[in-house]
């Protein structure tokens, strides 16, 4: 098809289908979406690459969606050209609230299951979140070229979970184009066209945005009702801030500049503002002038569940972080954080991630994207902690934790689904009551796959439940949680001590059954890390005044009897009375020093820094 079919003007919106692709992570979703863009002609063969829509660096190694990218095509069915609008979401759980708000801007979705792999928990997951917001779903089956491929057995799977014939269950391969065009004809009929009034006041929603160096801040929208032009004045509904539209246009999957954007439209604005802080996702764009009274249901925002503290190396580097992570709000509405200040790593920032990946991906995209060397913090929860007075207070970092008798401490609850094969459901109890879990309940799929829920704390498992179900399993095993409220447990303060002083940076908040391991691990880390001094220096974890685990660092000894060669016994007793008694005098009033590399080994996550800091 000719790549210029369809005009980028208003297009009826009896002639618009938008929809997404959602799926478990590593399904096929961008593979497929390349093909739909070779298929529908608006990606020629020359400027093809694998993951097209995946315009990341981190995106392309790790072979990972981390942002939903709209696209949109035409497709001829009956002599009649439509408009597709399609949106590749990610499949991680992290990433969740990117598939939300892709779903807000669709009437239709794509579930894709891998027909070698079949249902995966974030599968259930993406389907239920489709359902909730009443979309059409066509089921397909990807990877049907596969050798260890079982099409027909997955199709009767998903037809039992979406209530539909085996053979309505379509069957497409994203790598050879295998039932893509039959796919894309079924979108066609299947899908309903999007509903809005094109005479009333324009309303657009932002489902998501990105920083230009050179444009400012880009605006991805779906329009709702009425229509956007170029050059009239537009506001911001939540923020009040009018602009004026220097650009309007559509993604195809390059920008491409249109005379307007009608109803069901999905495009890009560009107002030359360069404030991040004045284009936020959820919020509804209308026109300055006679404009919209009434917002569009916005977003839930989004809520963080594991917080880490980002310092910079470099001290002076805190201004450009502090503009790193605003840049990155714009792009990633779920990144939430508030500088805070640490006695050992000096000015920074407590960031709040939706979970480890996400953590993973911002710090390695603020490294990469803006140059810069960062510590992360040990990642902790919010707990709420009830003092014997009634007072609450919440703690997002150990050192806030408050000094008094603490009456009750609740931390977060969430509810996991894990899918695995049968064979392992043993293991996976093993490790779940190892973790605080308990079992909701256990549904079979089918004899060889099993479904297990469980209530799980959510300290217990941002660390390395994952890694540990994985090997467990085999890689067989695939999580999805979502938060399920708060439990009060037992849990305790552990204070790291120098020579007596507490050392806020090292303090955690753990179950009192697992204090006494992180004291011991924390103690001899430390003993490692920090080079001898000229006295004795202990090394102690407590919860309270209480010592539950104690290190020593052993004194520099200068030989004093090095000159008495020969002599008396008594000159020697002596000159080492003389030195015991210096020592004694410089362990009263000596203290500390930790040199940097070792708070930083000591707070980081990988092994790397730990043998750094050694050497």
């Amino acid at each position: 098809m000719a790549r210029n079919a369809l005009q980028p003007a208003a297009t009826p919106p009896d002639l618009i289908r938008n929809f997404c692709i959602i799926a478990h992570i590593d399904h096929g979703k961008s593979t497929l979406a390349d093909r739909m863009l070779q298929i529908t002609g608006v990606v020629d063969e020359r400027a093809m690459r694998a993951q097209y829509l995946d315009r990341m660096d981190i995106e392309r190694e790790r072979g990972i969606t981390i942002k939903s990218q709209a696209v949109r095509m035409p497709w001829q069915l009956e002599e009649q050209t439509f408009c597709l609008n399609m949106i590749d979401t990610p499949g991680h759980v992290d990433f969740t609230y990117e598939v939300s708000r892709s779903l807000a801007a669709c009437e239709g979705a794509v579930l894709l299951v891998d027909a070698a792999q079949g249902i995966e928990a974030q599968t259930l997951a993406n389907l239920y979140l489709a359902m909730e917001n009443d979309l059409t779903i066509i089921p397909v089956l990807n990877k049907i070229d596969l050798p260890a491929a079982q099409p027909e057995r997955y199709a009767e799977e998903l037809a039992g979970l979406i209530g539909c014939d085996p053979g309505d269950v379509l069957k497409v391969s994203g790598k050879t184009g295998v039932g893509v065009e039959e796919l894309l004809d079924e979108i066609v009929r299947q899908f309903p066209s999007p509903v809005g009034d094109a005479d009333a006041p324009a309303r657009a929603m932002i489902f998501d945005s990105v920083y230009d160096t050179y444009r400012g801040v880009v605006t991805y929208v779906r329009v709702v009702d009425g229509e956007l032009k170029p050059r009239e004045r537009i506001e911001m509904m939540s923020t009040r801030a009018t602009h004026e539209l220097l650009e309007i246009g559509v993604i195809s999957p390059e920008p491409v500049p249109a005379k307007g954007l009608g109803v069901g439209e999905v495009g890009y604005l560009i107002t030359g503002v360069k404030d991040v802080r004045q284009s936020r996702v959820g919020d509804t764009v209308t026109a300055a002038r006679d404009g919209a009274t009434e917002p569009l249901g916005g977003y839930q925002d989004p809520k963080p569940m594991v917080f880490s503290g980002l310092y910079p190396i470099d001290g002076s580097d805190y201004p450009i972080l502090r503009d790193a992570l605003d840049k990155l709000k714009l792009n990633d509405a779920a990144l939430v954080y508030e500088p805070e200040t640490s006695a050992a790593l000096g000015f920074g920032f407590r960031v709040g991630f939706l979970g480890m990946l996400h953590l993973e991906i911002v710090r390695e995209r603020l490294e990469r994207e803006f140059d810069l060397d960062l510590i992360s913090t040990l990642p902790s929860v919010v707990y709420e902690v009830t003092l014997d007075d009634e007072r609450t207070v919440t703690v997002t970092n150990p050192s806030e934790f408050p000094e008094g008798k603490v009456a009750s401490i609740t931390e977060p609850v969430v509810r996991a689904t894990i899918l695995a094969p049968s064979e392992f459901i043993g293991s996976i109890m093993e490790l779940c009551q190892s973790r605080r879990g308990n079992l909701l309940g256990m549904d079979y799929l089918s004899p060889e796959r099993v479904e297990m829920r469980y209530t799980l704390p959510l300290a217990e498992i941002v660390f390395d439940f994952f890694d540990a179900l994985k090997s467990k399993t085999r890689g067989y095993a695939s999580l999805d949680y979502e938060p399920d409220g708060e439990q009060t447990a037992d849990l305790v303060k552990v204070d790291v001590l120098l020579q007596g002083d507490k050392v806020d940076a090292f303090s955690t908040i753990v179950h009192r059954d697992k204090a006494y391991a992180y004291g011991v691990m924390m103690a001899g880390k430390l003993k490692d890390l920090i080079p001898r001094q000229q006295f004795e220096v202990p090394i102690q974890a407590a919860i309270g005044s209480r010592v539950i685990a104690r290190e020593t660092i052993r004194a520099i000894r200068k030989d004093v009897l090095a000159k008495c060669y020969g002599g008396d016994i008594s000159r020697k007793r002596k000159l080492l009375e003389k030195q015991k008694e210096g020592k004694k005098r410089m362990k009263m009033v000596g203290s500390v020093e930790v040199p940097q590399e070792a708070f930083i080994a000591a707070l980081s996550q990988d092994g790397s820094a730990v043998e750094k800091a050694k050497k």
